[in-house]
């Protein structure tokens, strides 16, 4: 597994910069000339990366990378953050995050911003100084040895299954397609049997929520692991019990201060590598797809340097 040893720097070379269009359902569409204008101020010169699909963008983040980039810059949501990082991650290419998406946990989580302008200054001020940090990231690989990195939350619960429902869904469009899904999978509400290694150290749990945590948020503010630190070197796991659907409703506004996890029905751990098992269950990691379960999840510190 890489981690990054390289020295407080950042490389020569262009500054890449992968802008998603769409993120934030637009609203940040104009914000781009501000951005690239701004990065153009560190006195590095700025290369706009094409893509019209995830698949792209996460390709052209690897040859802007490959090809000689000192540092990438995503402007979109923890969707685009996702993508972007798996061409940096274990390099010394240091990393920008622009929170310009319907969900900026990660960003928010790490200490930037949450006006993207001002986050553009951020990282523009790292670049001309020269400085980045690291921060841990999060290793998912299945048992044919295929991995993602991952920035904030992986959803292995109810979340993810309400996310699997949403996207089989044509209709309605936009977040009342959301709404619907929990509705739908809310009627179906069942504990799933999970079979957990913590560290090596295995059991068995009956849970309707399992998420595992490198930083703290999710799903645009929702503190789902309120304690995850992404530079102690380890994964907070956070499981919640043989909840019925009245108790979860109930409870779940609590996620957004974080105060679910004094809930009795709720156990929190934390370990530097999971295992983690059920029959039927998707996985989500940073809100995008990833694998079904069987997962196994360990932390790497210090796996990305932050232009911050």
């Amino acid at each position: 597994m890489l981690a990054v040893t390289a020295p407080d720097h950042v490389p020569s070379g262009p500054v890449a910069v992968l802008a998603n269009p769409v993120a934030g359902r637009g609203r940040h569409r104009g914000l781009l000339p501000a951005v690239l204008e701004r990065l153009g101020a560190a006195g590095r010169p700025v290369e706009l990366l094409r893509a019209r699909t995830p698949g792209e963008a996460e390709a052209a983040c690897h040859a802007a990378v490959a090809g000689g980039a000192g540092a990438l810059v995503a402007v979109g949501g923890d969707g685009t953050v996702h993508r972007a990082v798996q061409a940096v991650a274990g390099t010394a290419v240091p990393f920008g995050p622009v929170p310009a998406g319907t969900g900026n946990d990660f960003a928010a989580d790490t200490g930037f911003p949450v006006d993207p302008l001002a986050a553009v200054d951020v990282i523009a001020a790292a670049l001309a100084a020269g400085r980045s940090r690291p921060v841990d990231l999060a290793r998912l690989v299945r048992p044919d040895g295929d991995g993602r990195w991952y920035v904030a939350v992986l959803a292995a619960g109810f979340d993810a299954i309400v996310n699997e429902r949403a996207n089989r869904m044509r209709r309605p469009r936009g977040p009342r397609r959301y709404d619907l899904a929990i509705l739908v999978e809310l009627a179906r509400l069942r504990p799933r049997r999970y079979r957990l290694s913590l560290d090596g150290v295995p059991q068995e749990v009956d849970a309707v929520l399992v998420a595992v945590g490198n930083t703290a948020g999710y799903g645009g503010g929702m503190r789902i692991c309120p304690d995850a630190d992404p530079t102690d070197g380890l994964l907070d796991v956070v499981v919640g019990g043989r909840f019925d659907r009245r108790t979860l409703m109930r409870v779940k506004p609590r996620i957004y201060r974080g105060t679910h996890v004094t809930h009795p029905l709720v156990r929190t751990y934390r370990a530097r590598t999971v295992e983690l098992a059920a029959e039927g269950i998707t996985t989500y990691a940073d809100g995008e797809r990833a694998f079904d379960l069987p997962v196994t999840v360990t932390a790497v510190p210090a796996a990305l340097r932050l232009l911050r």
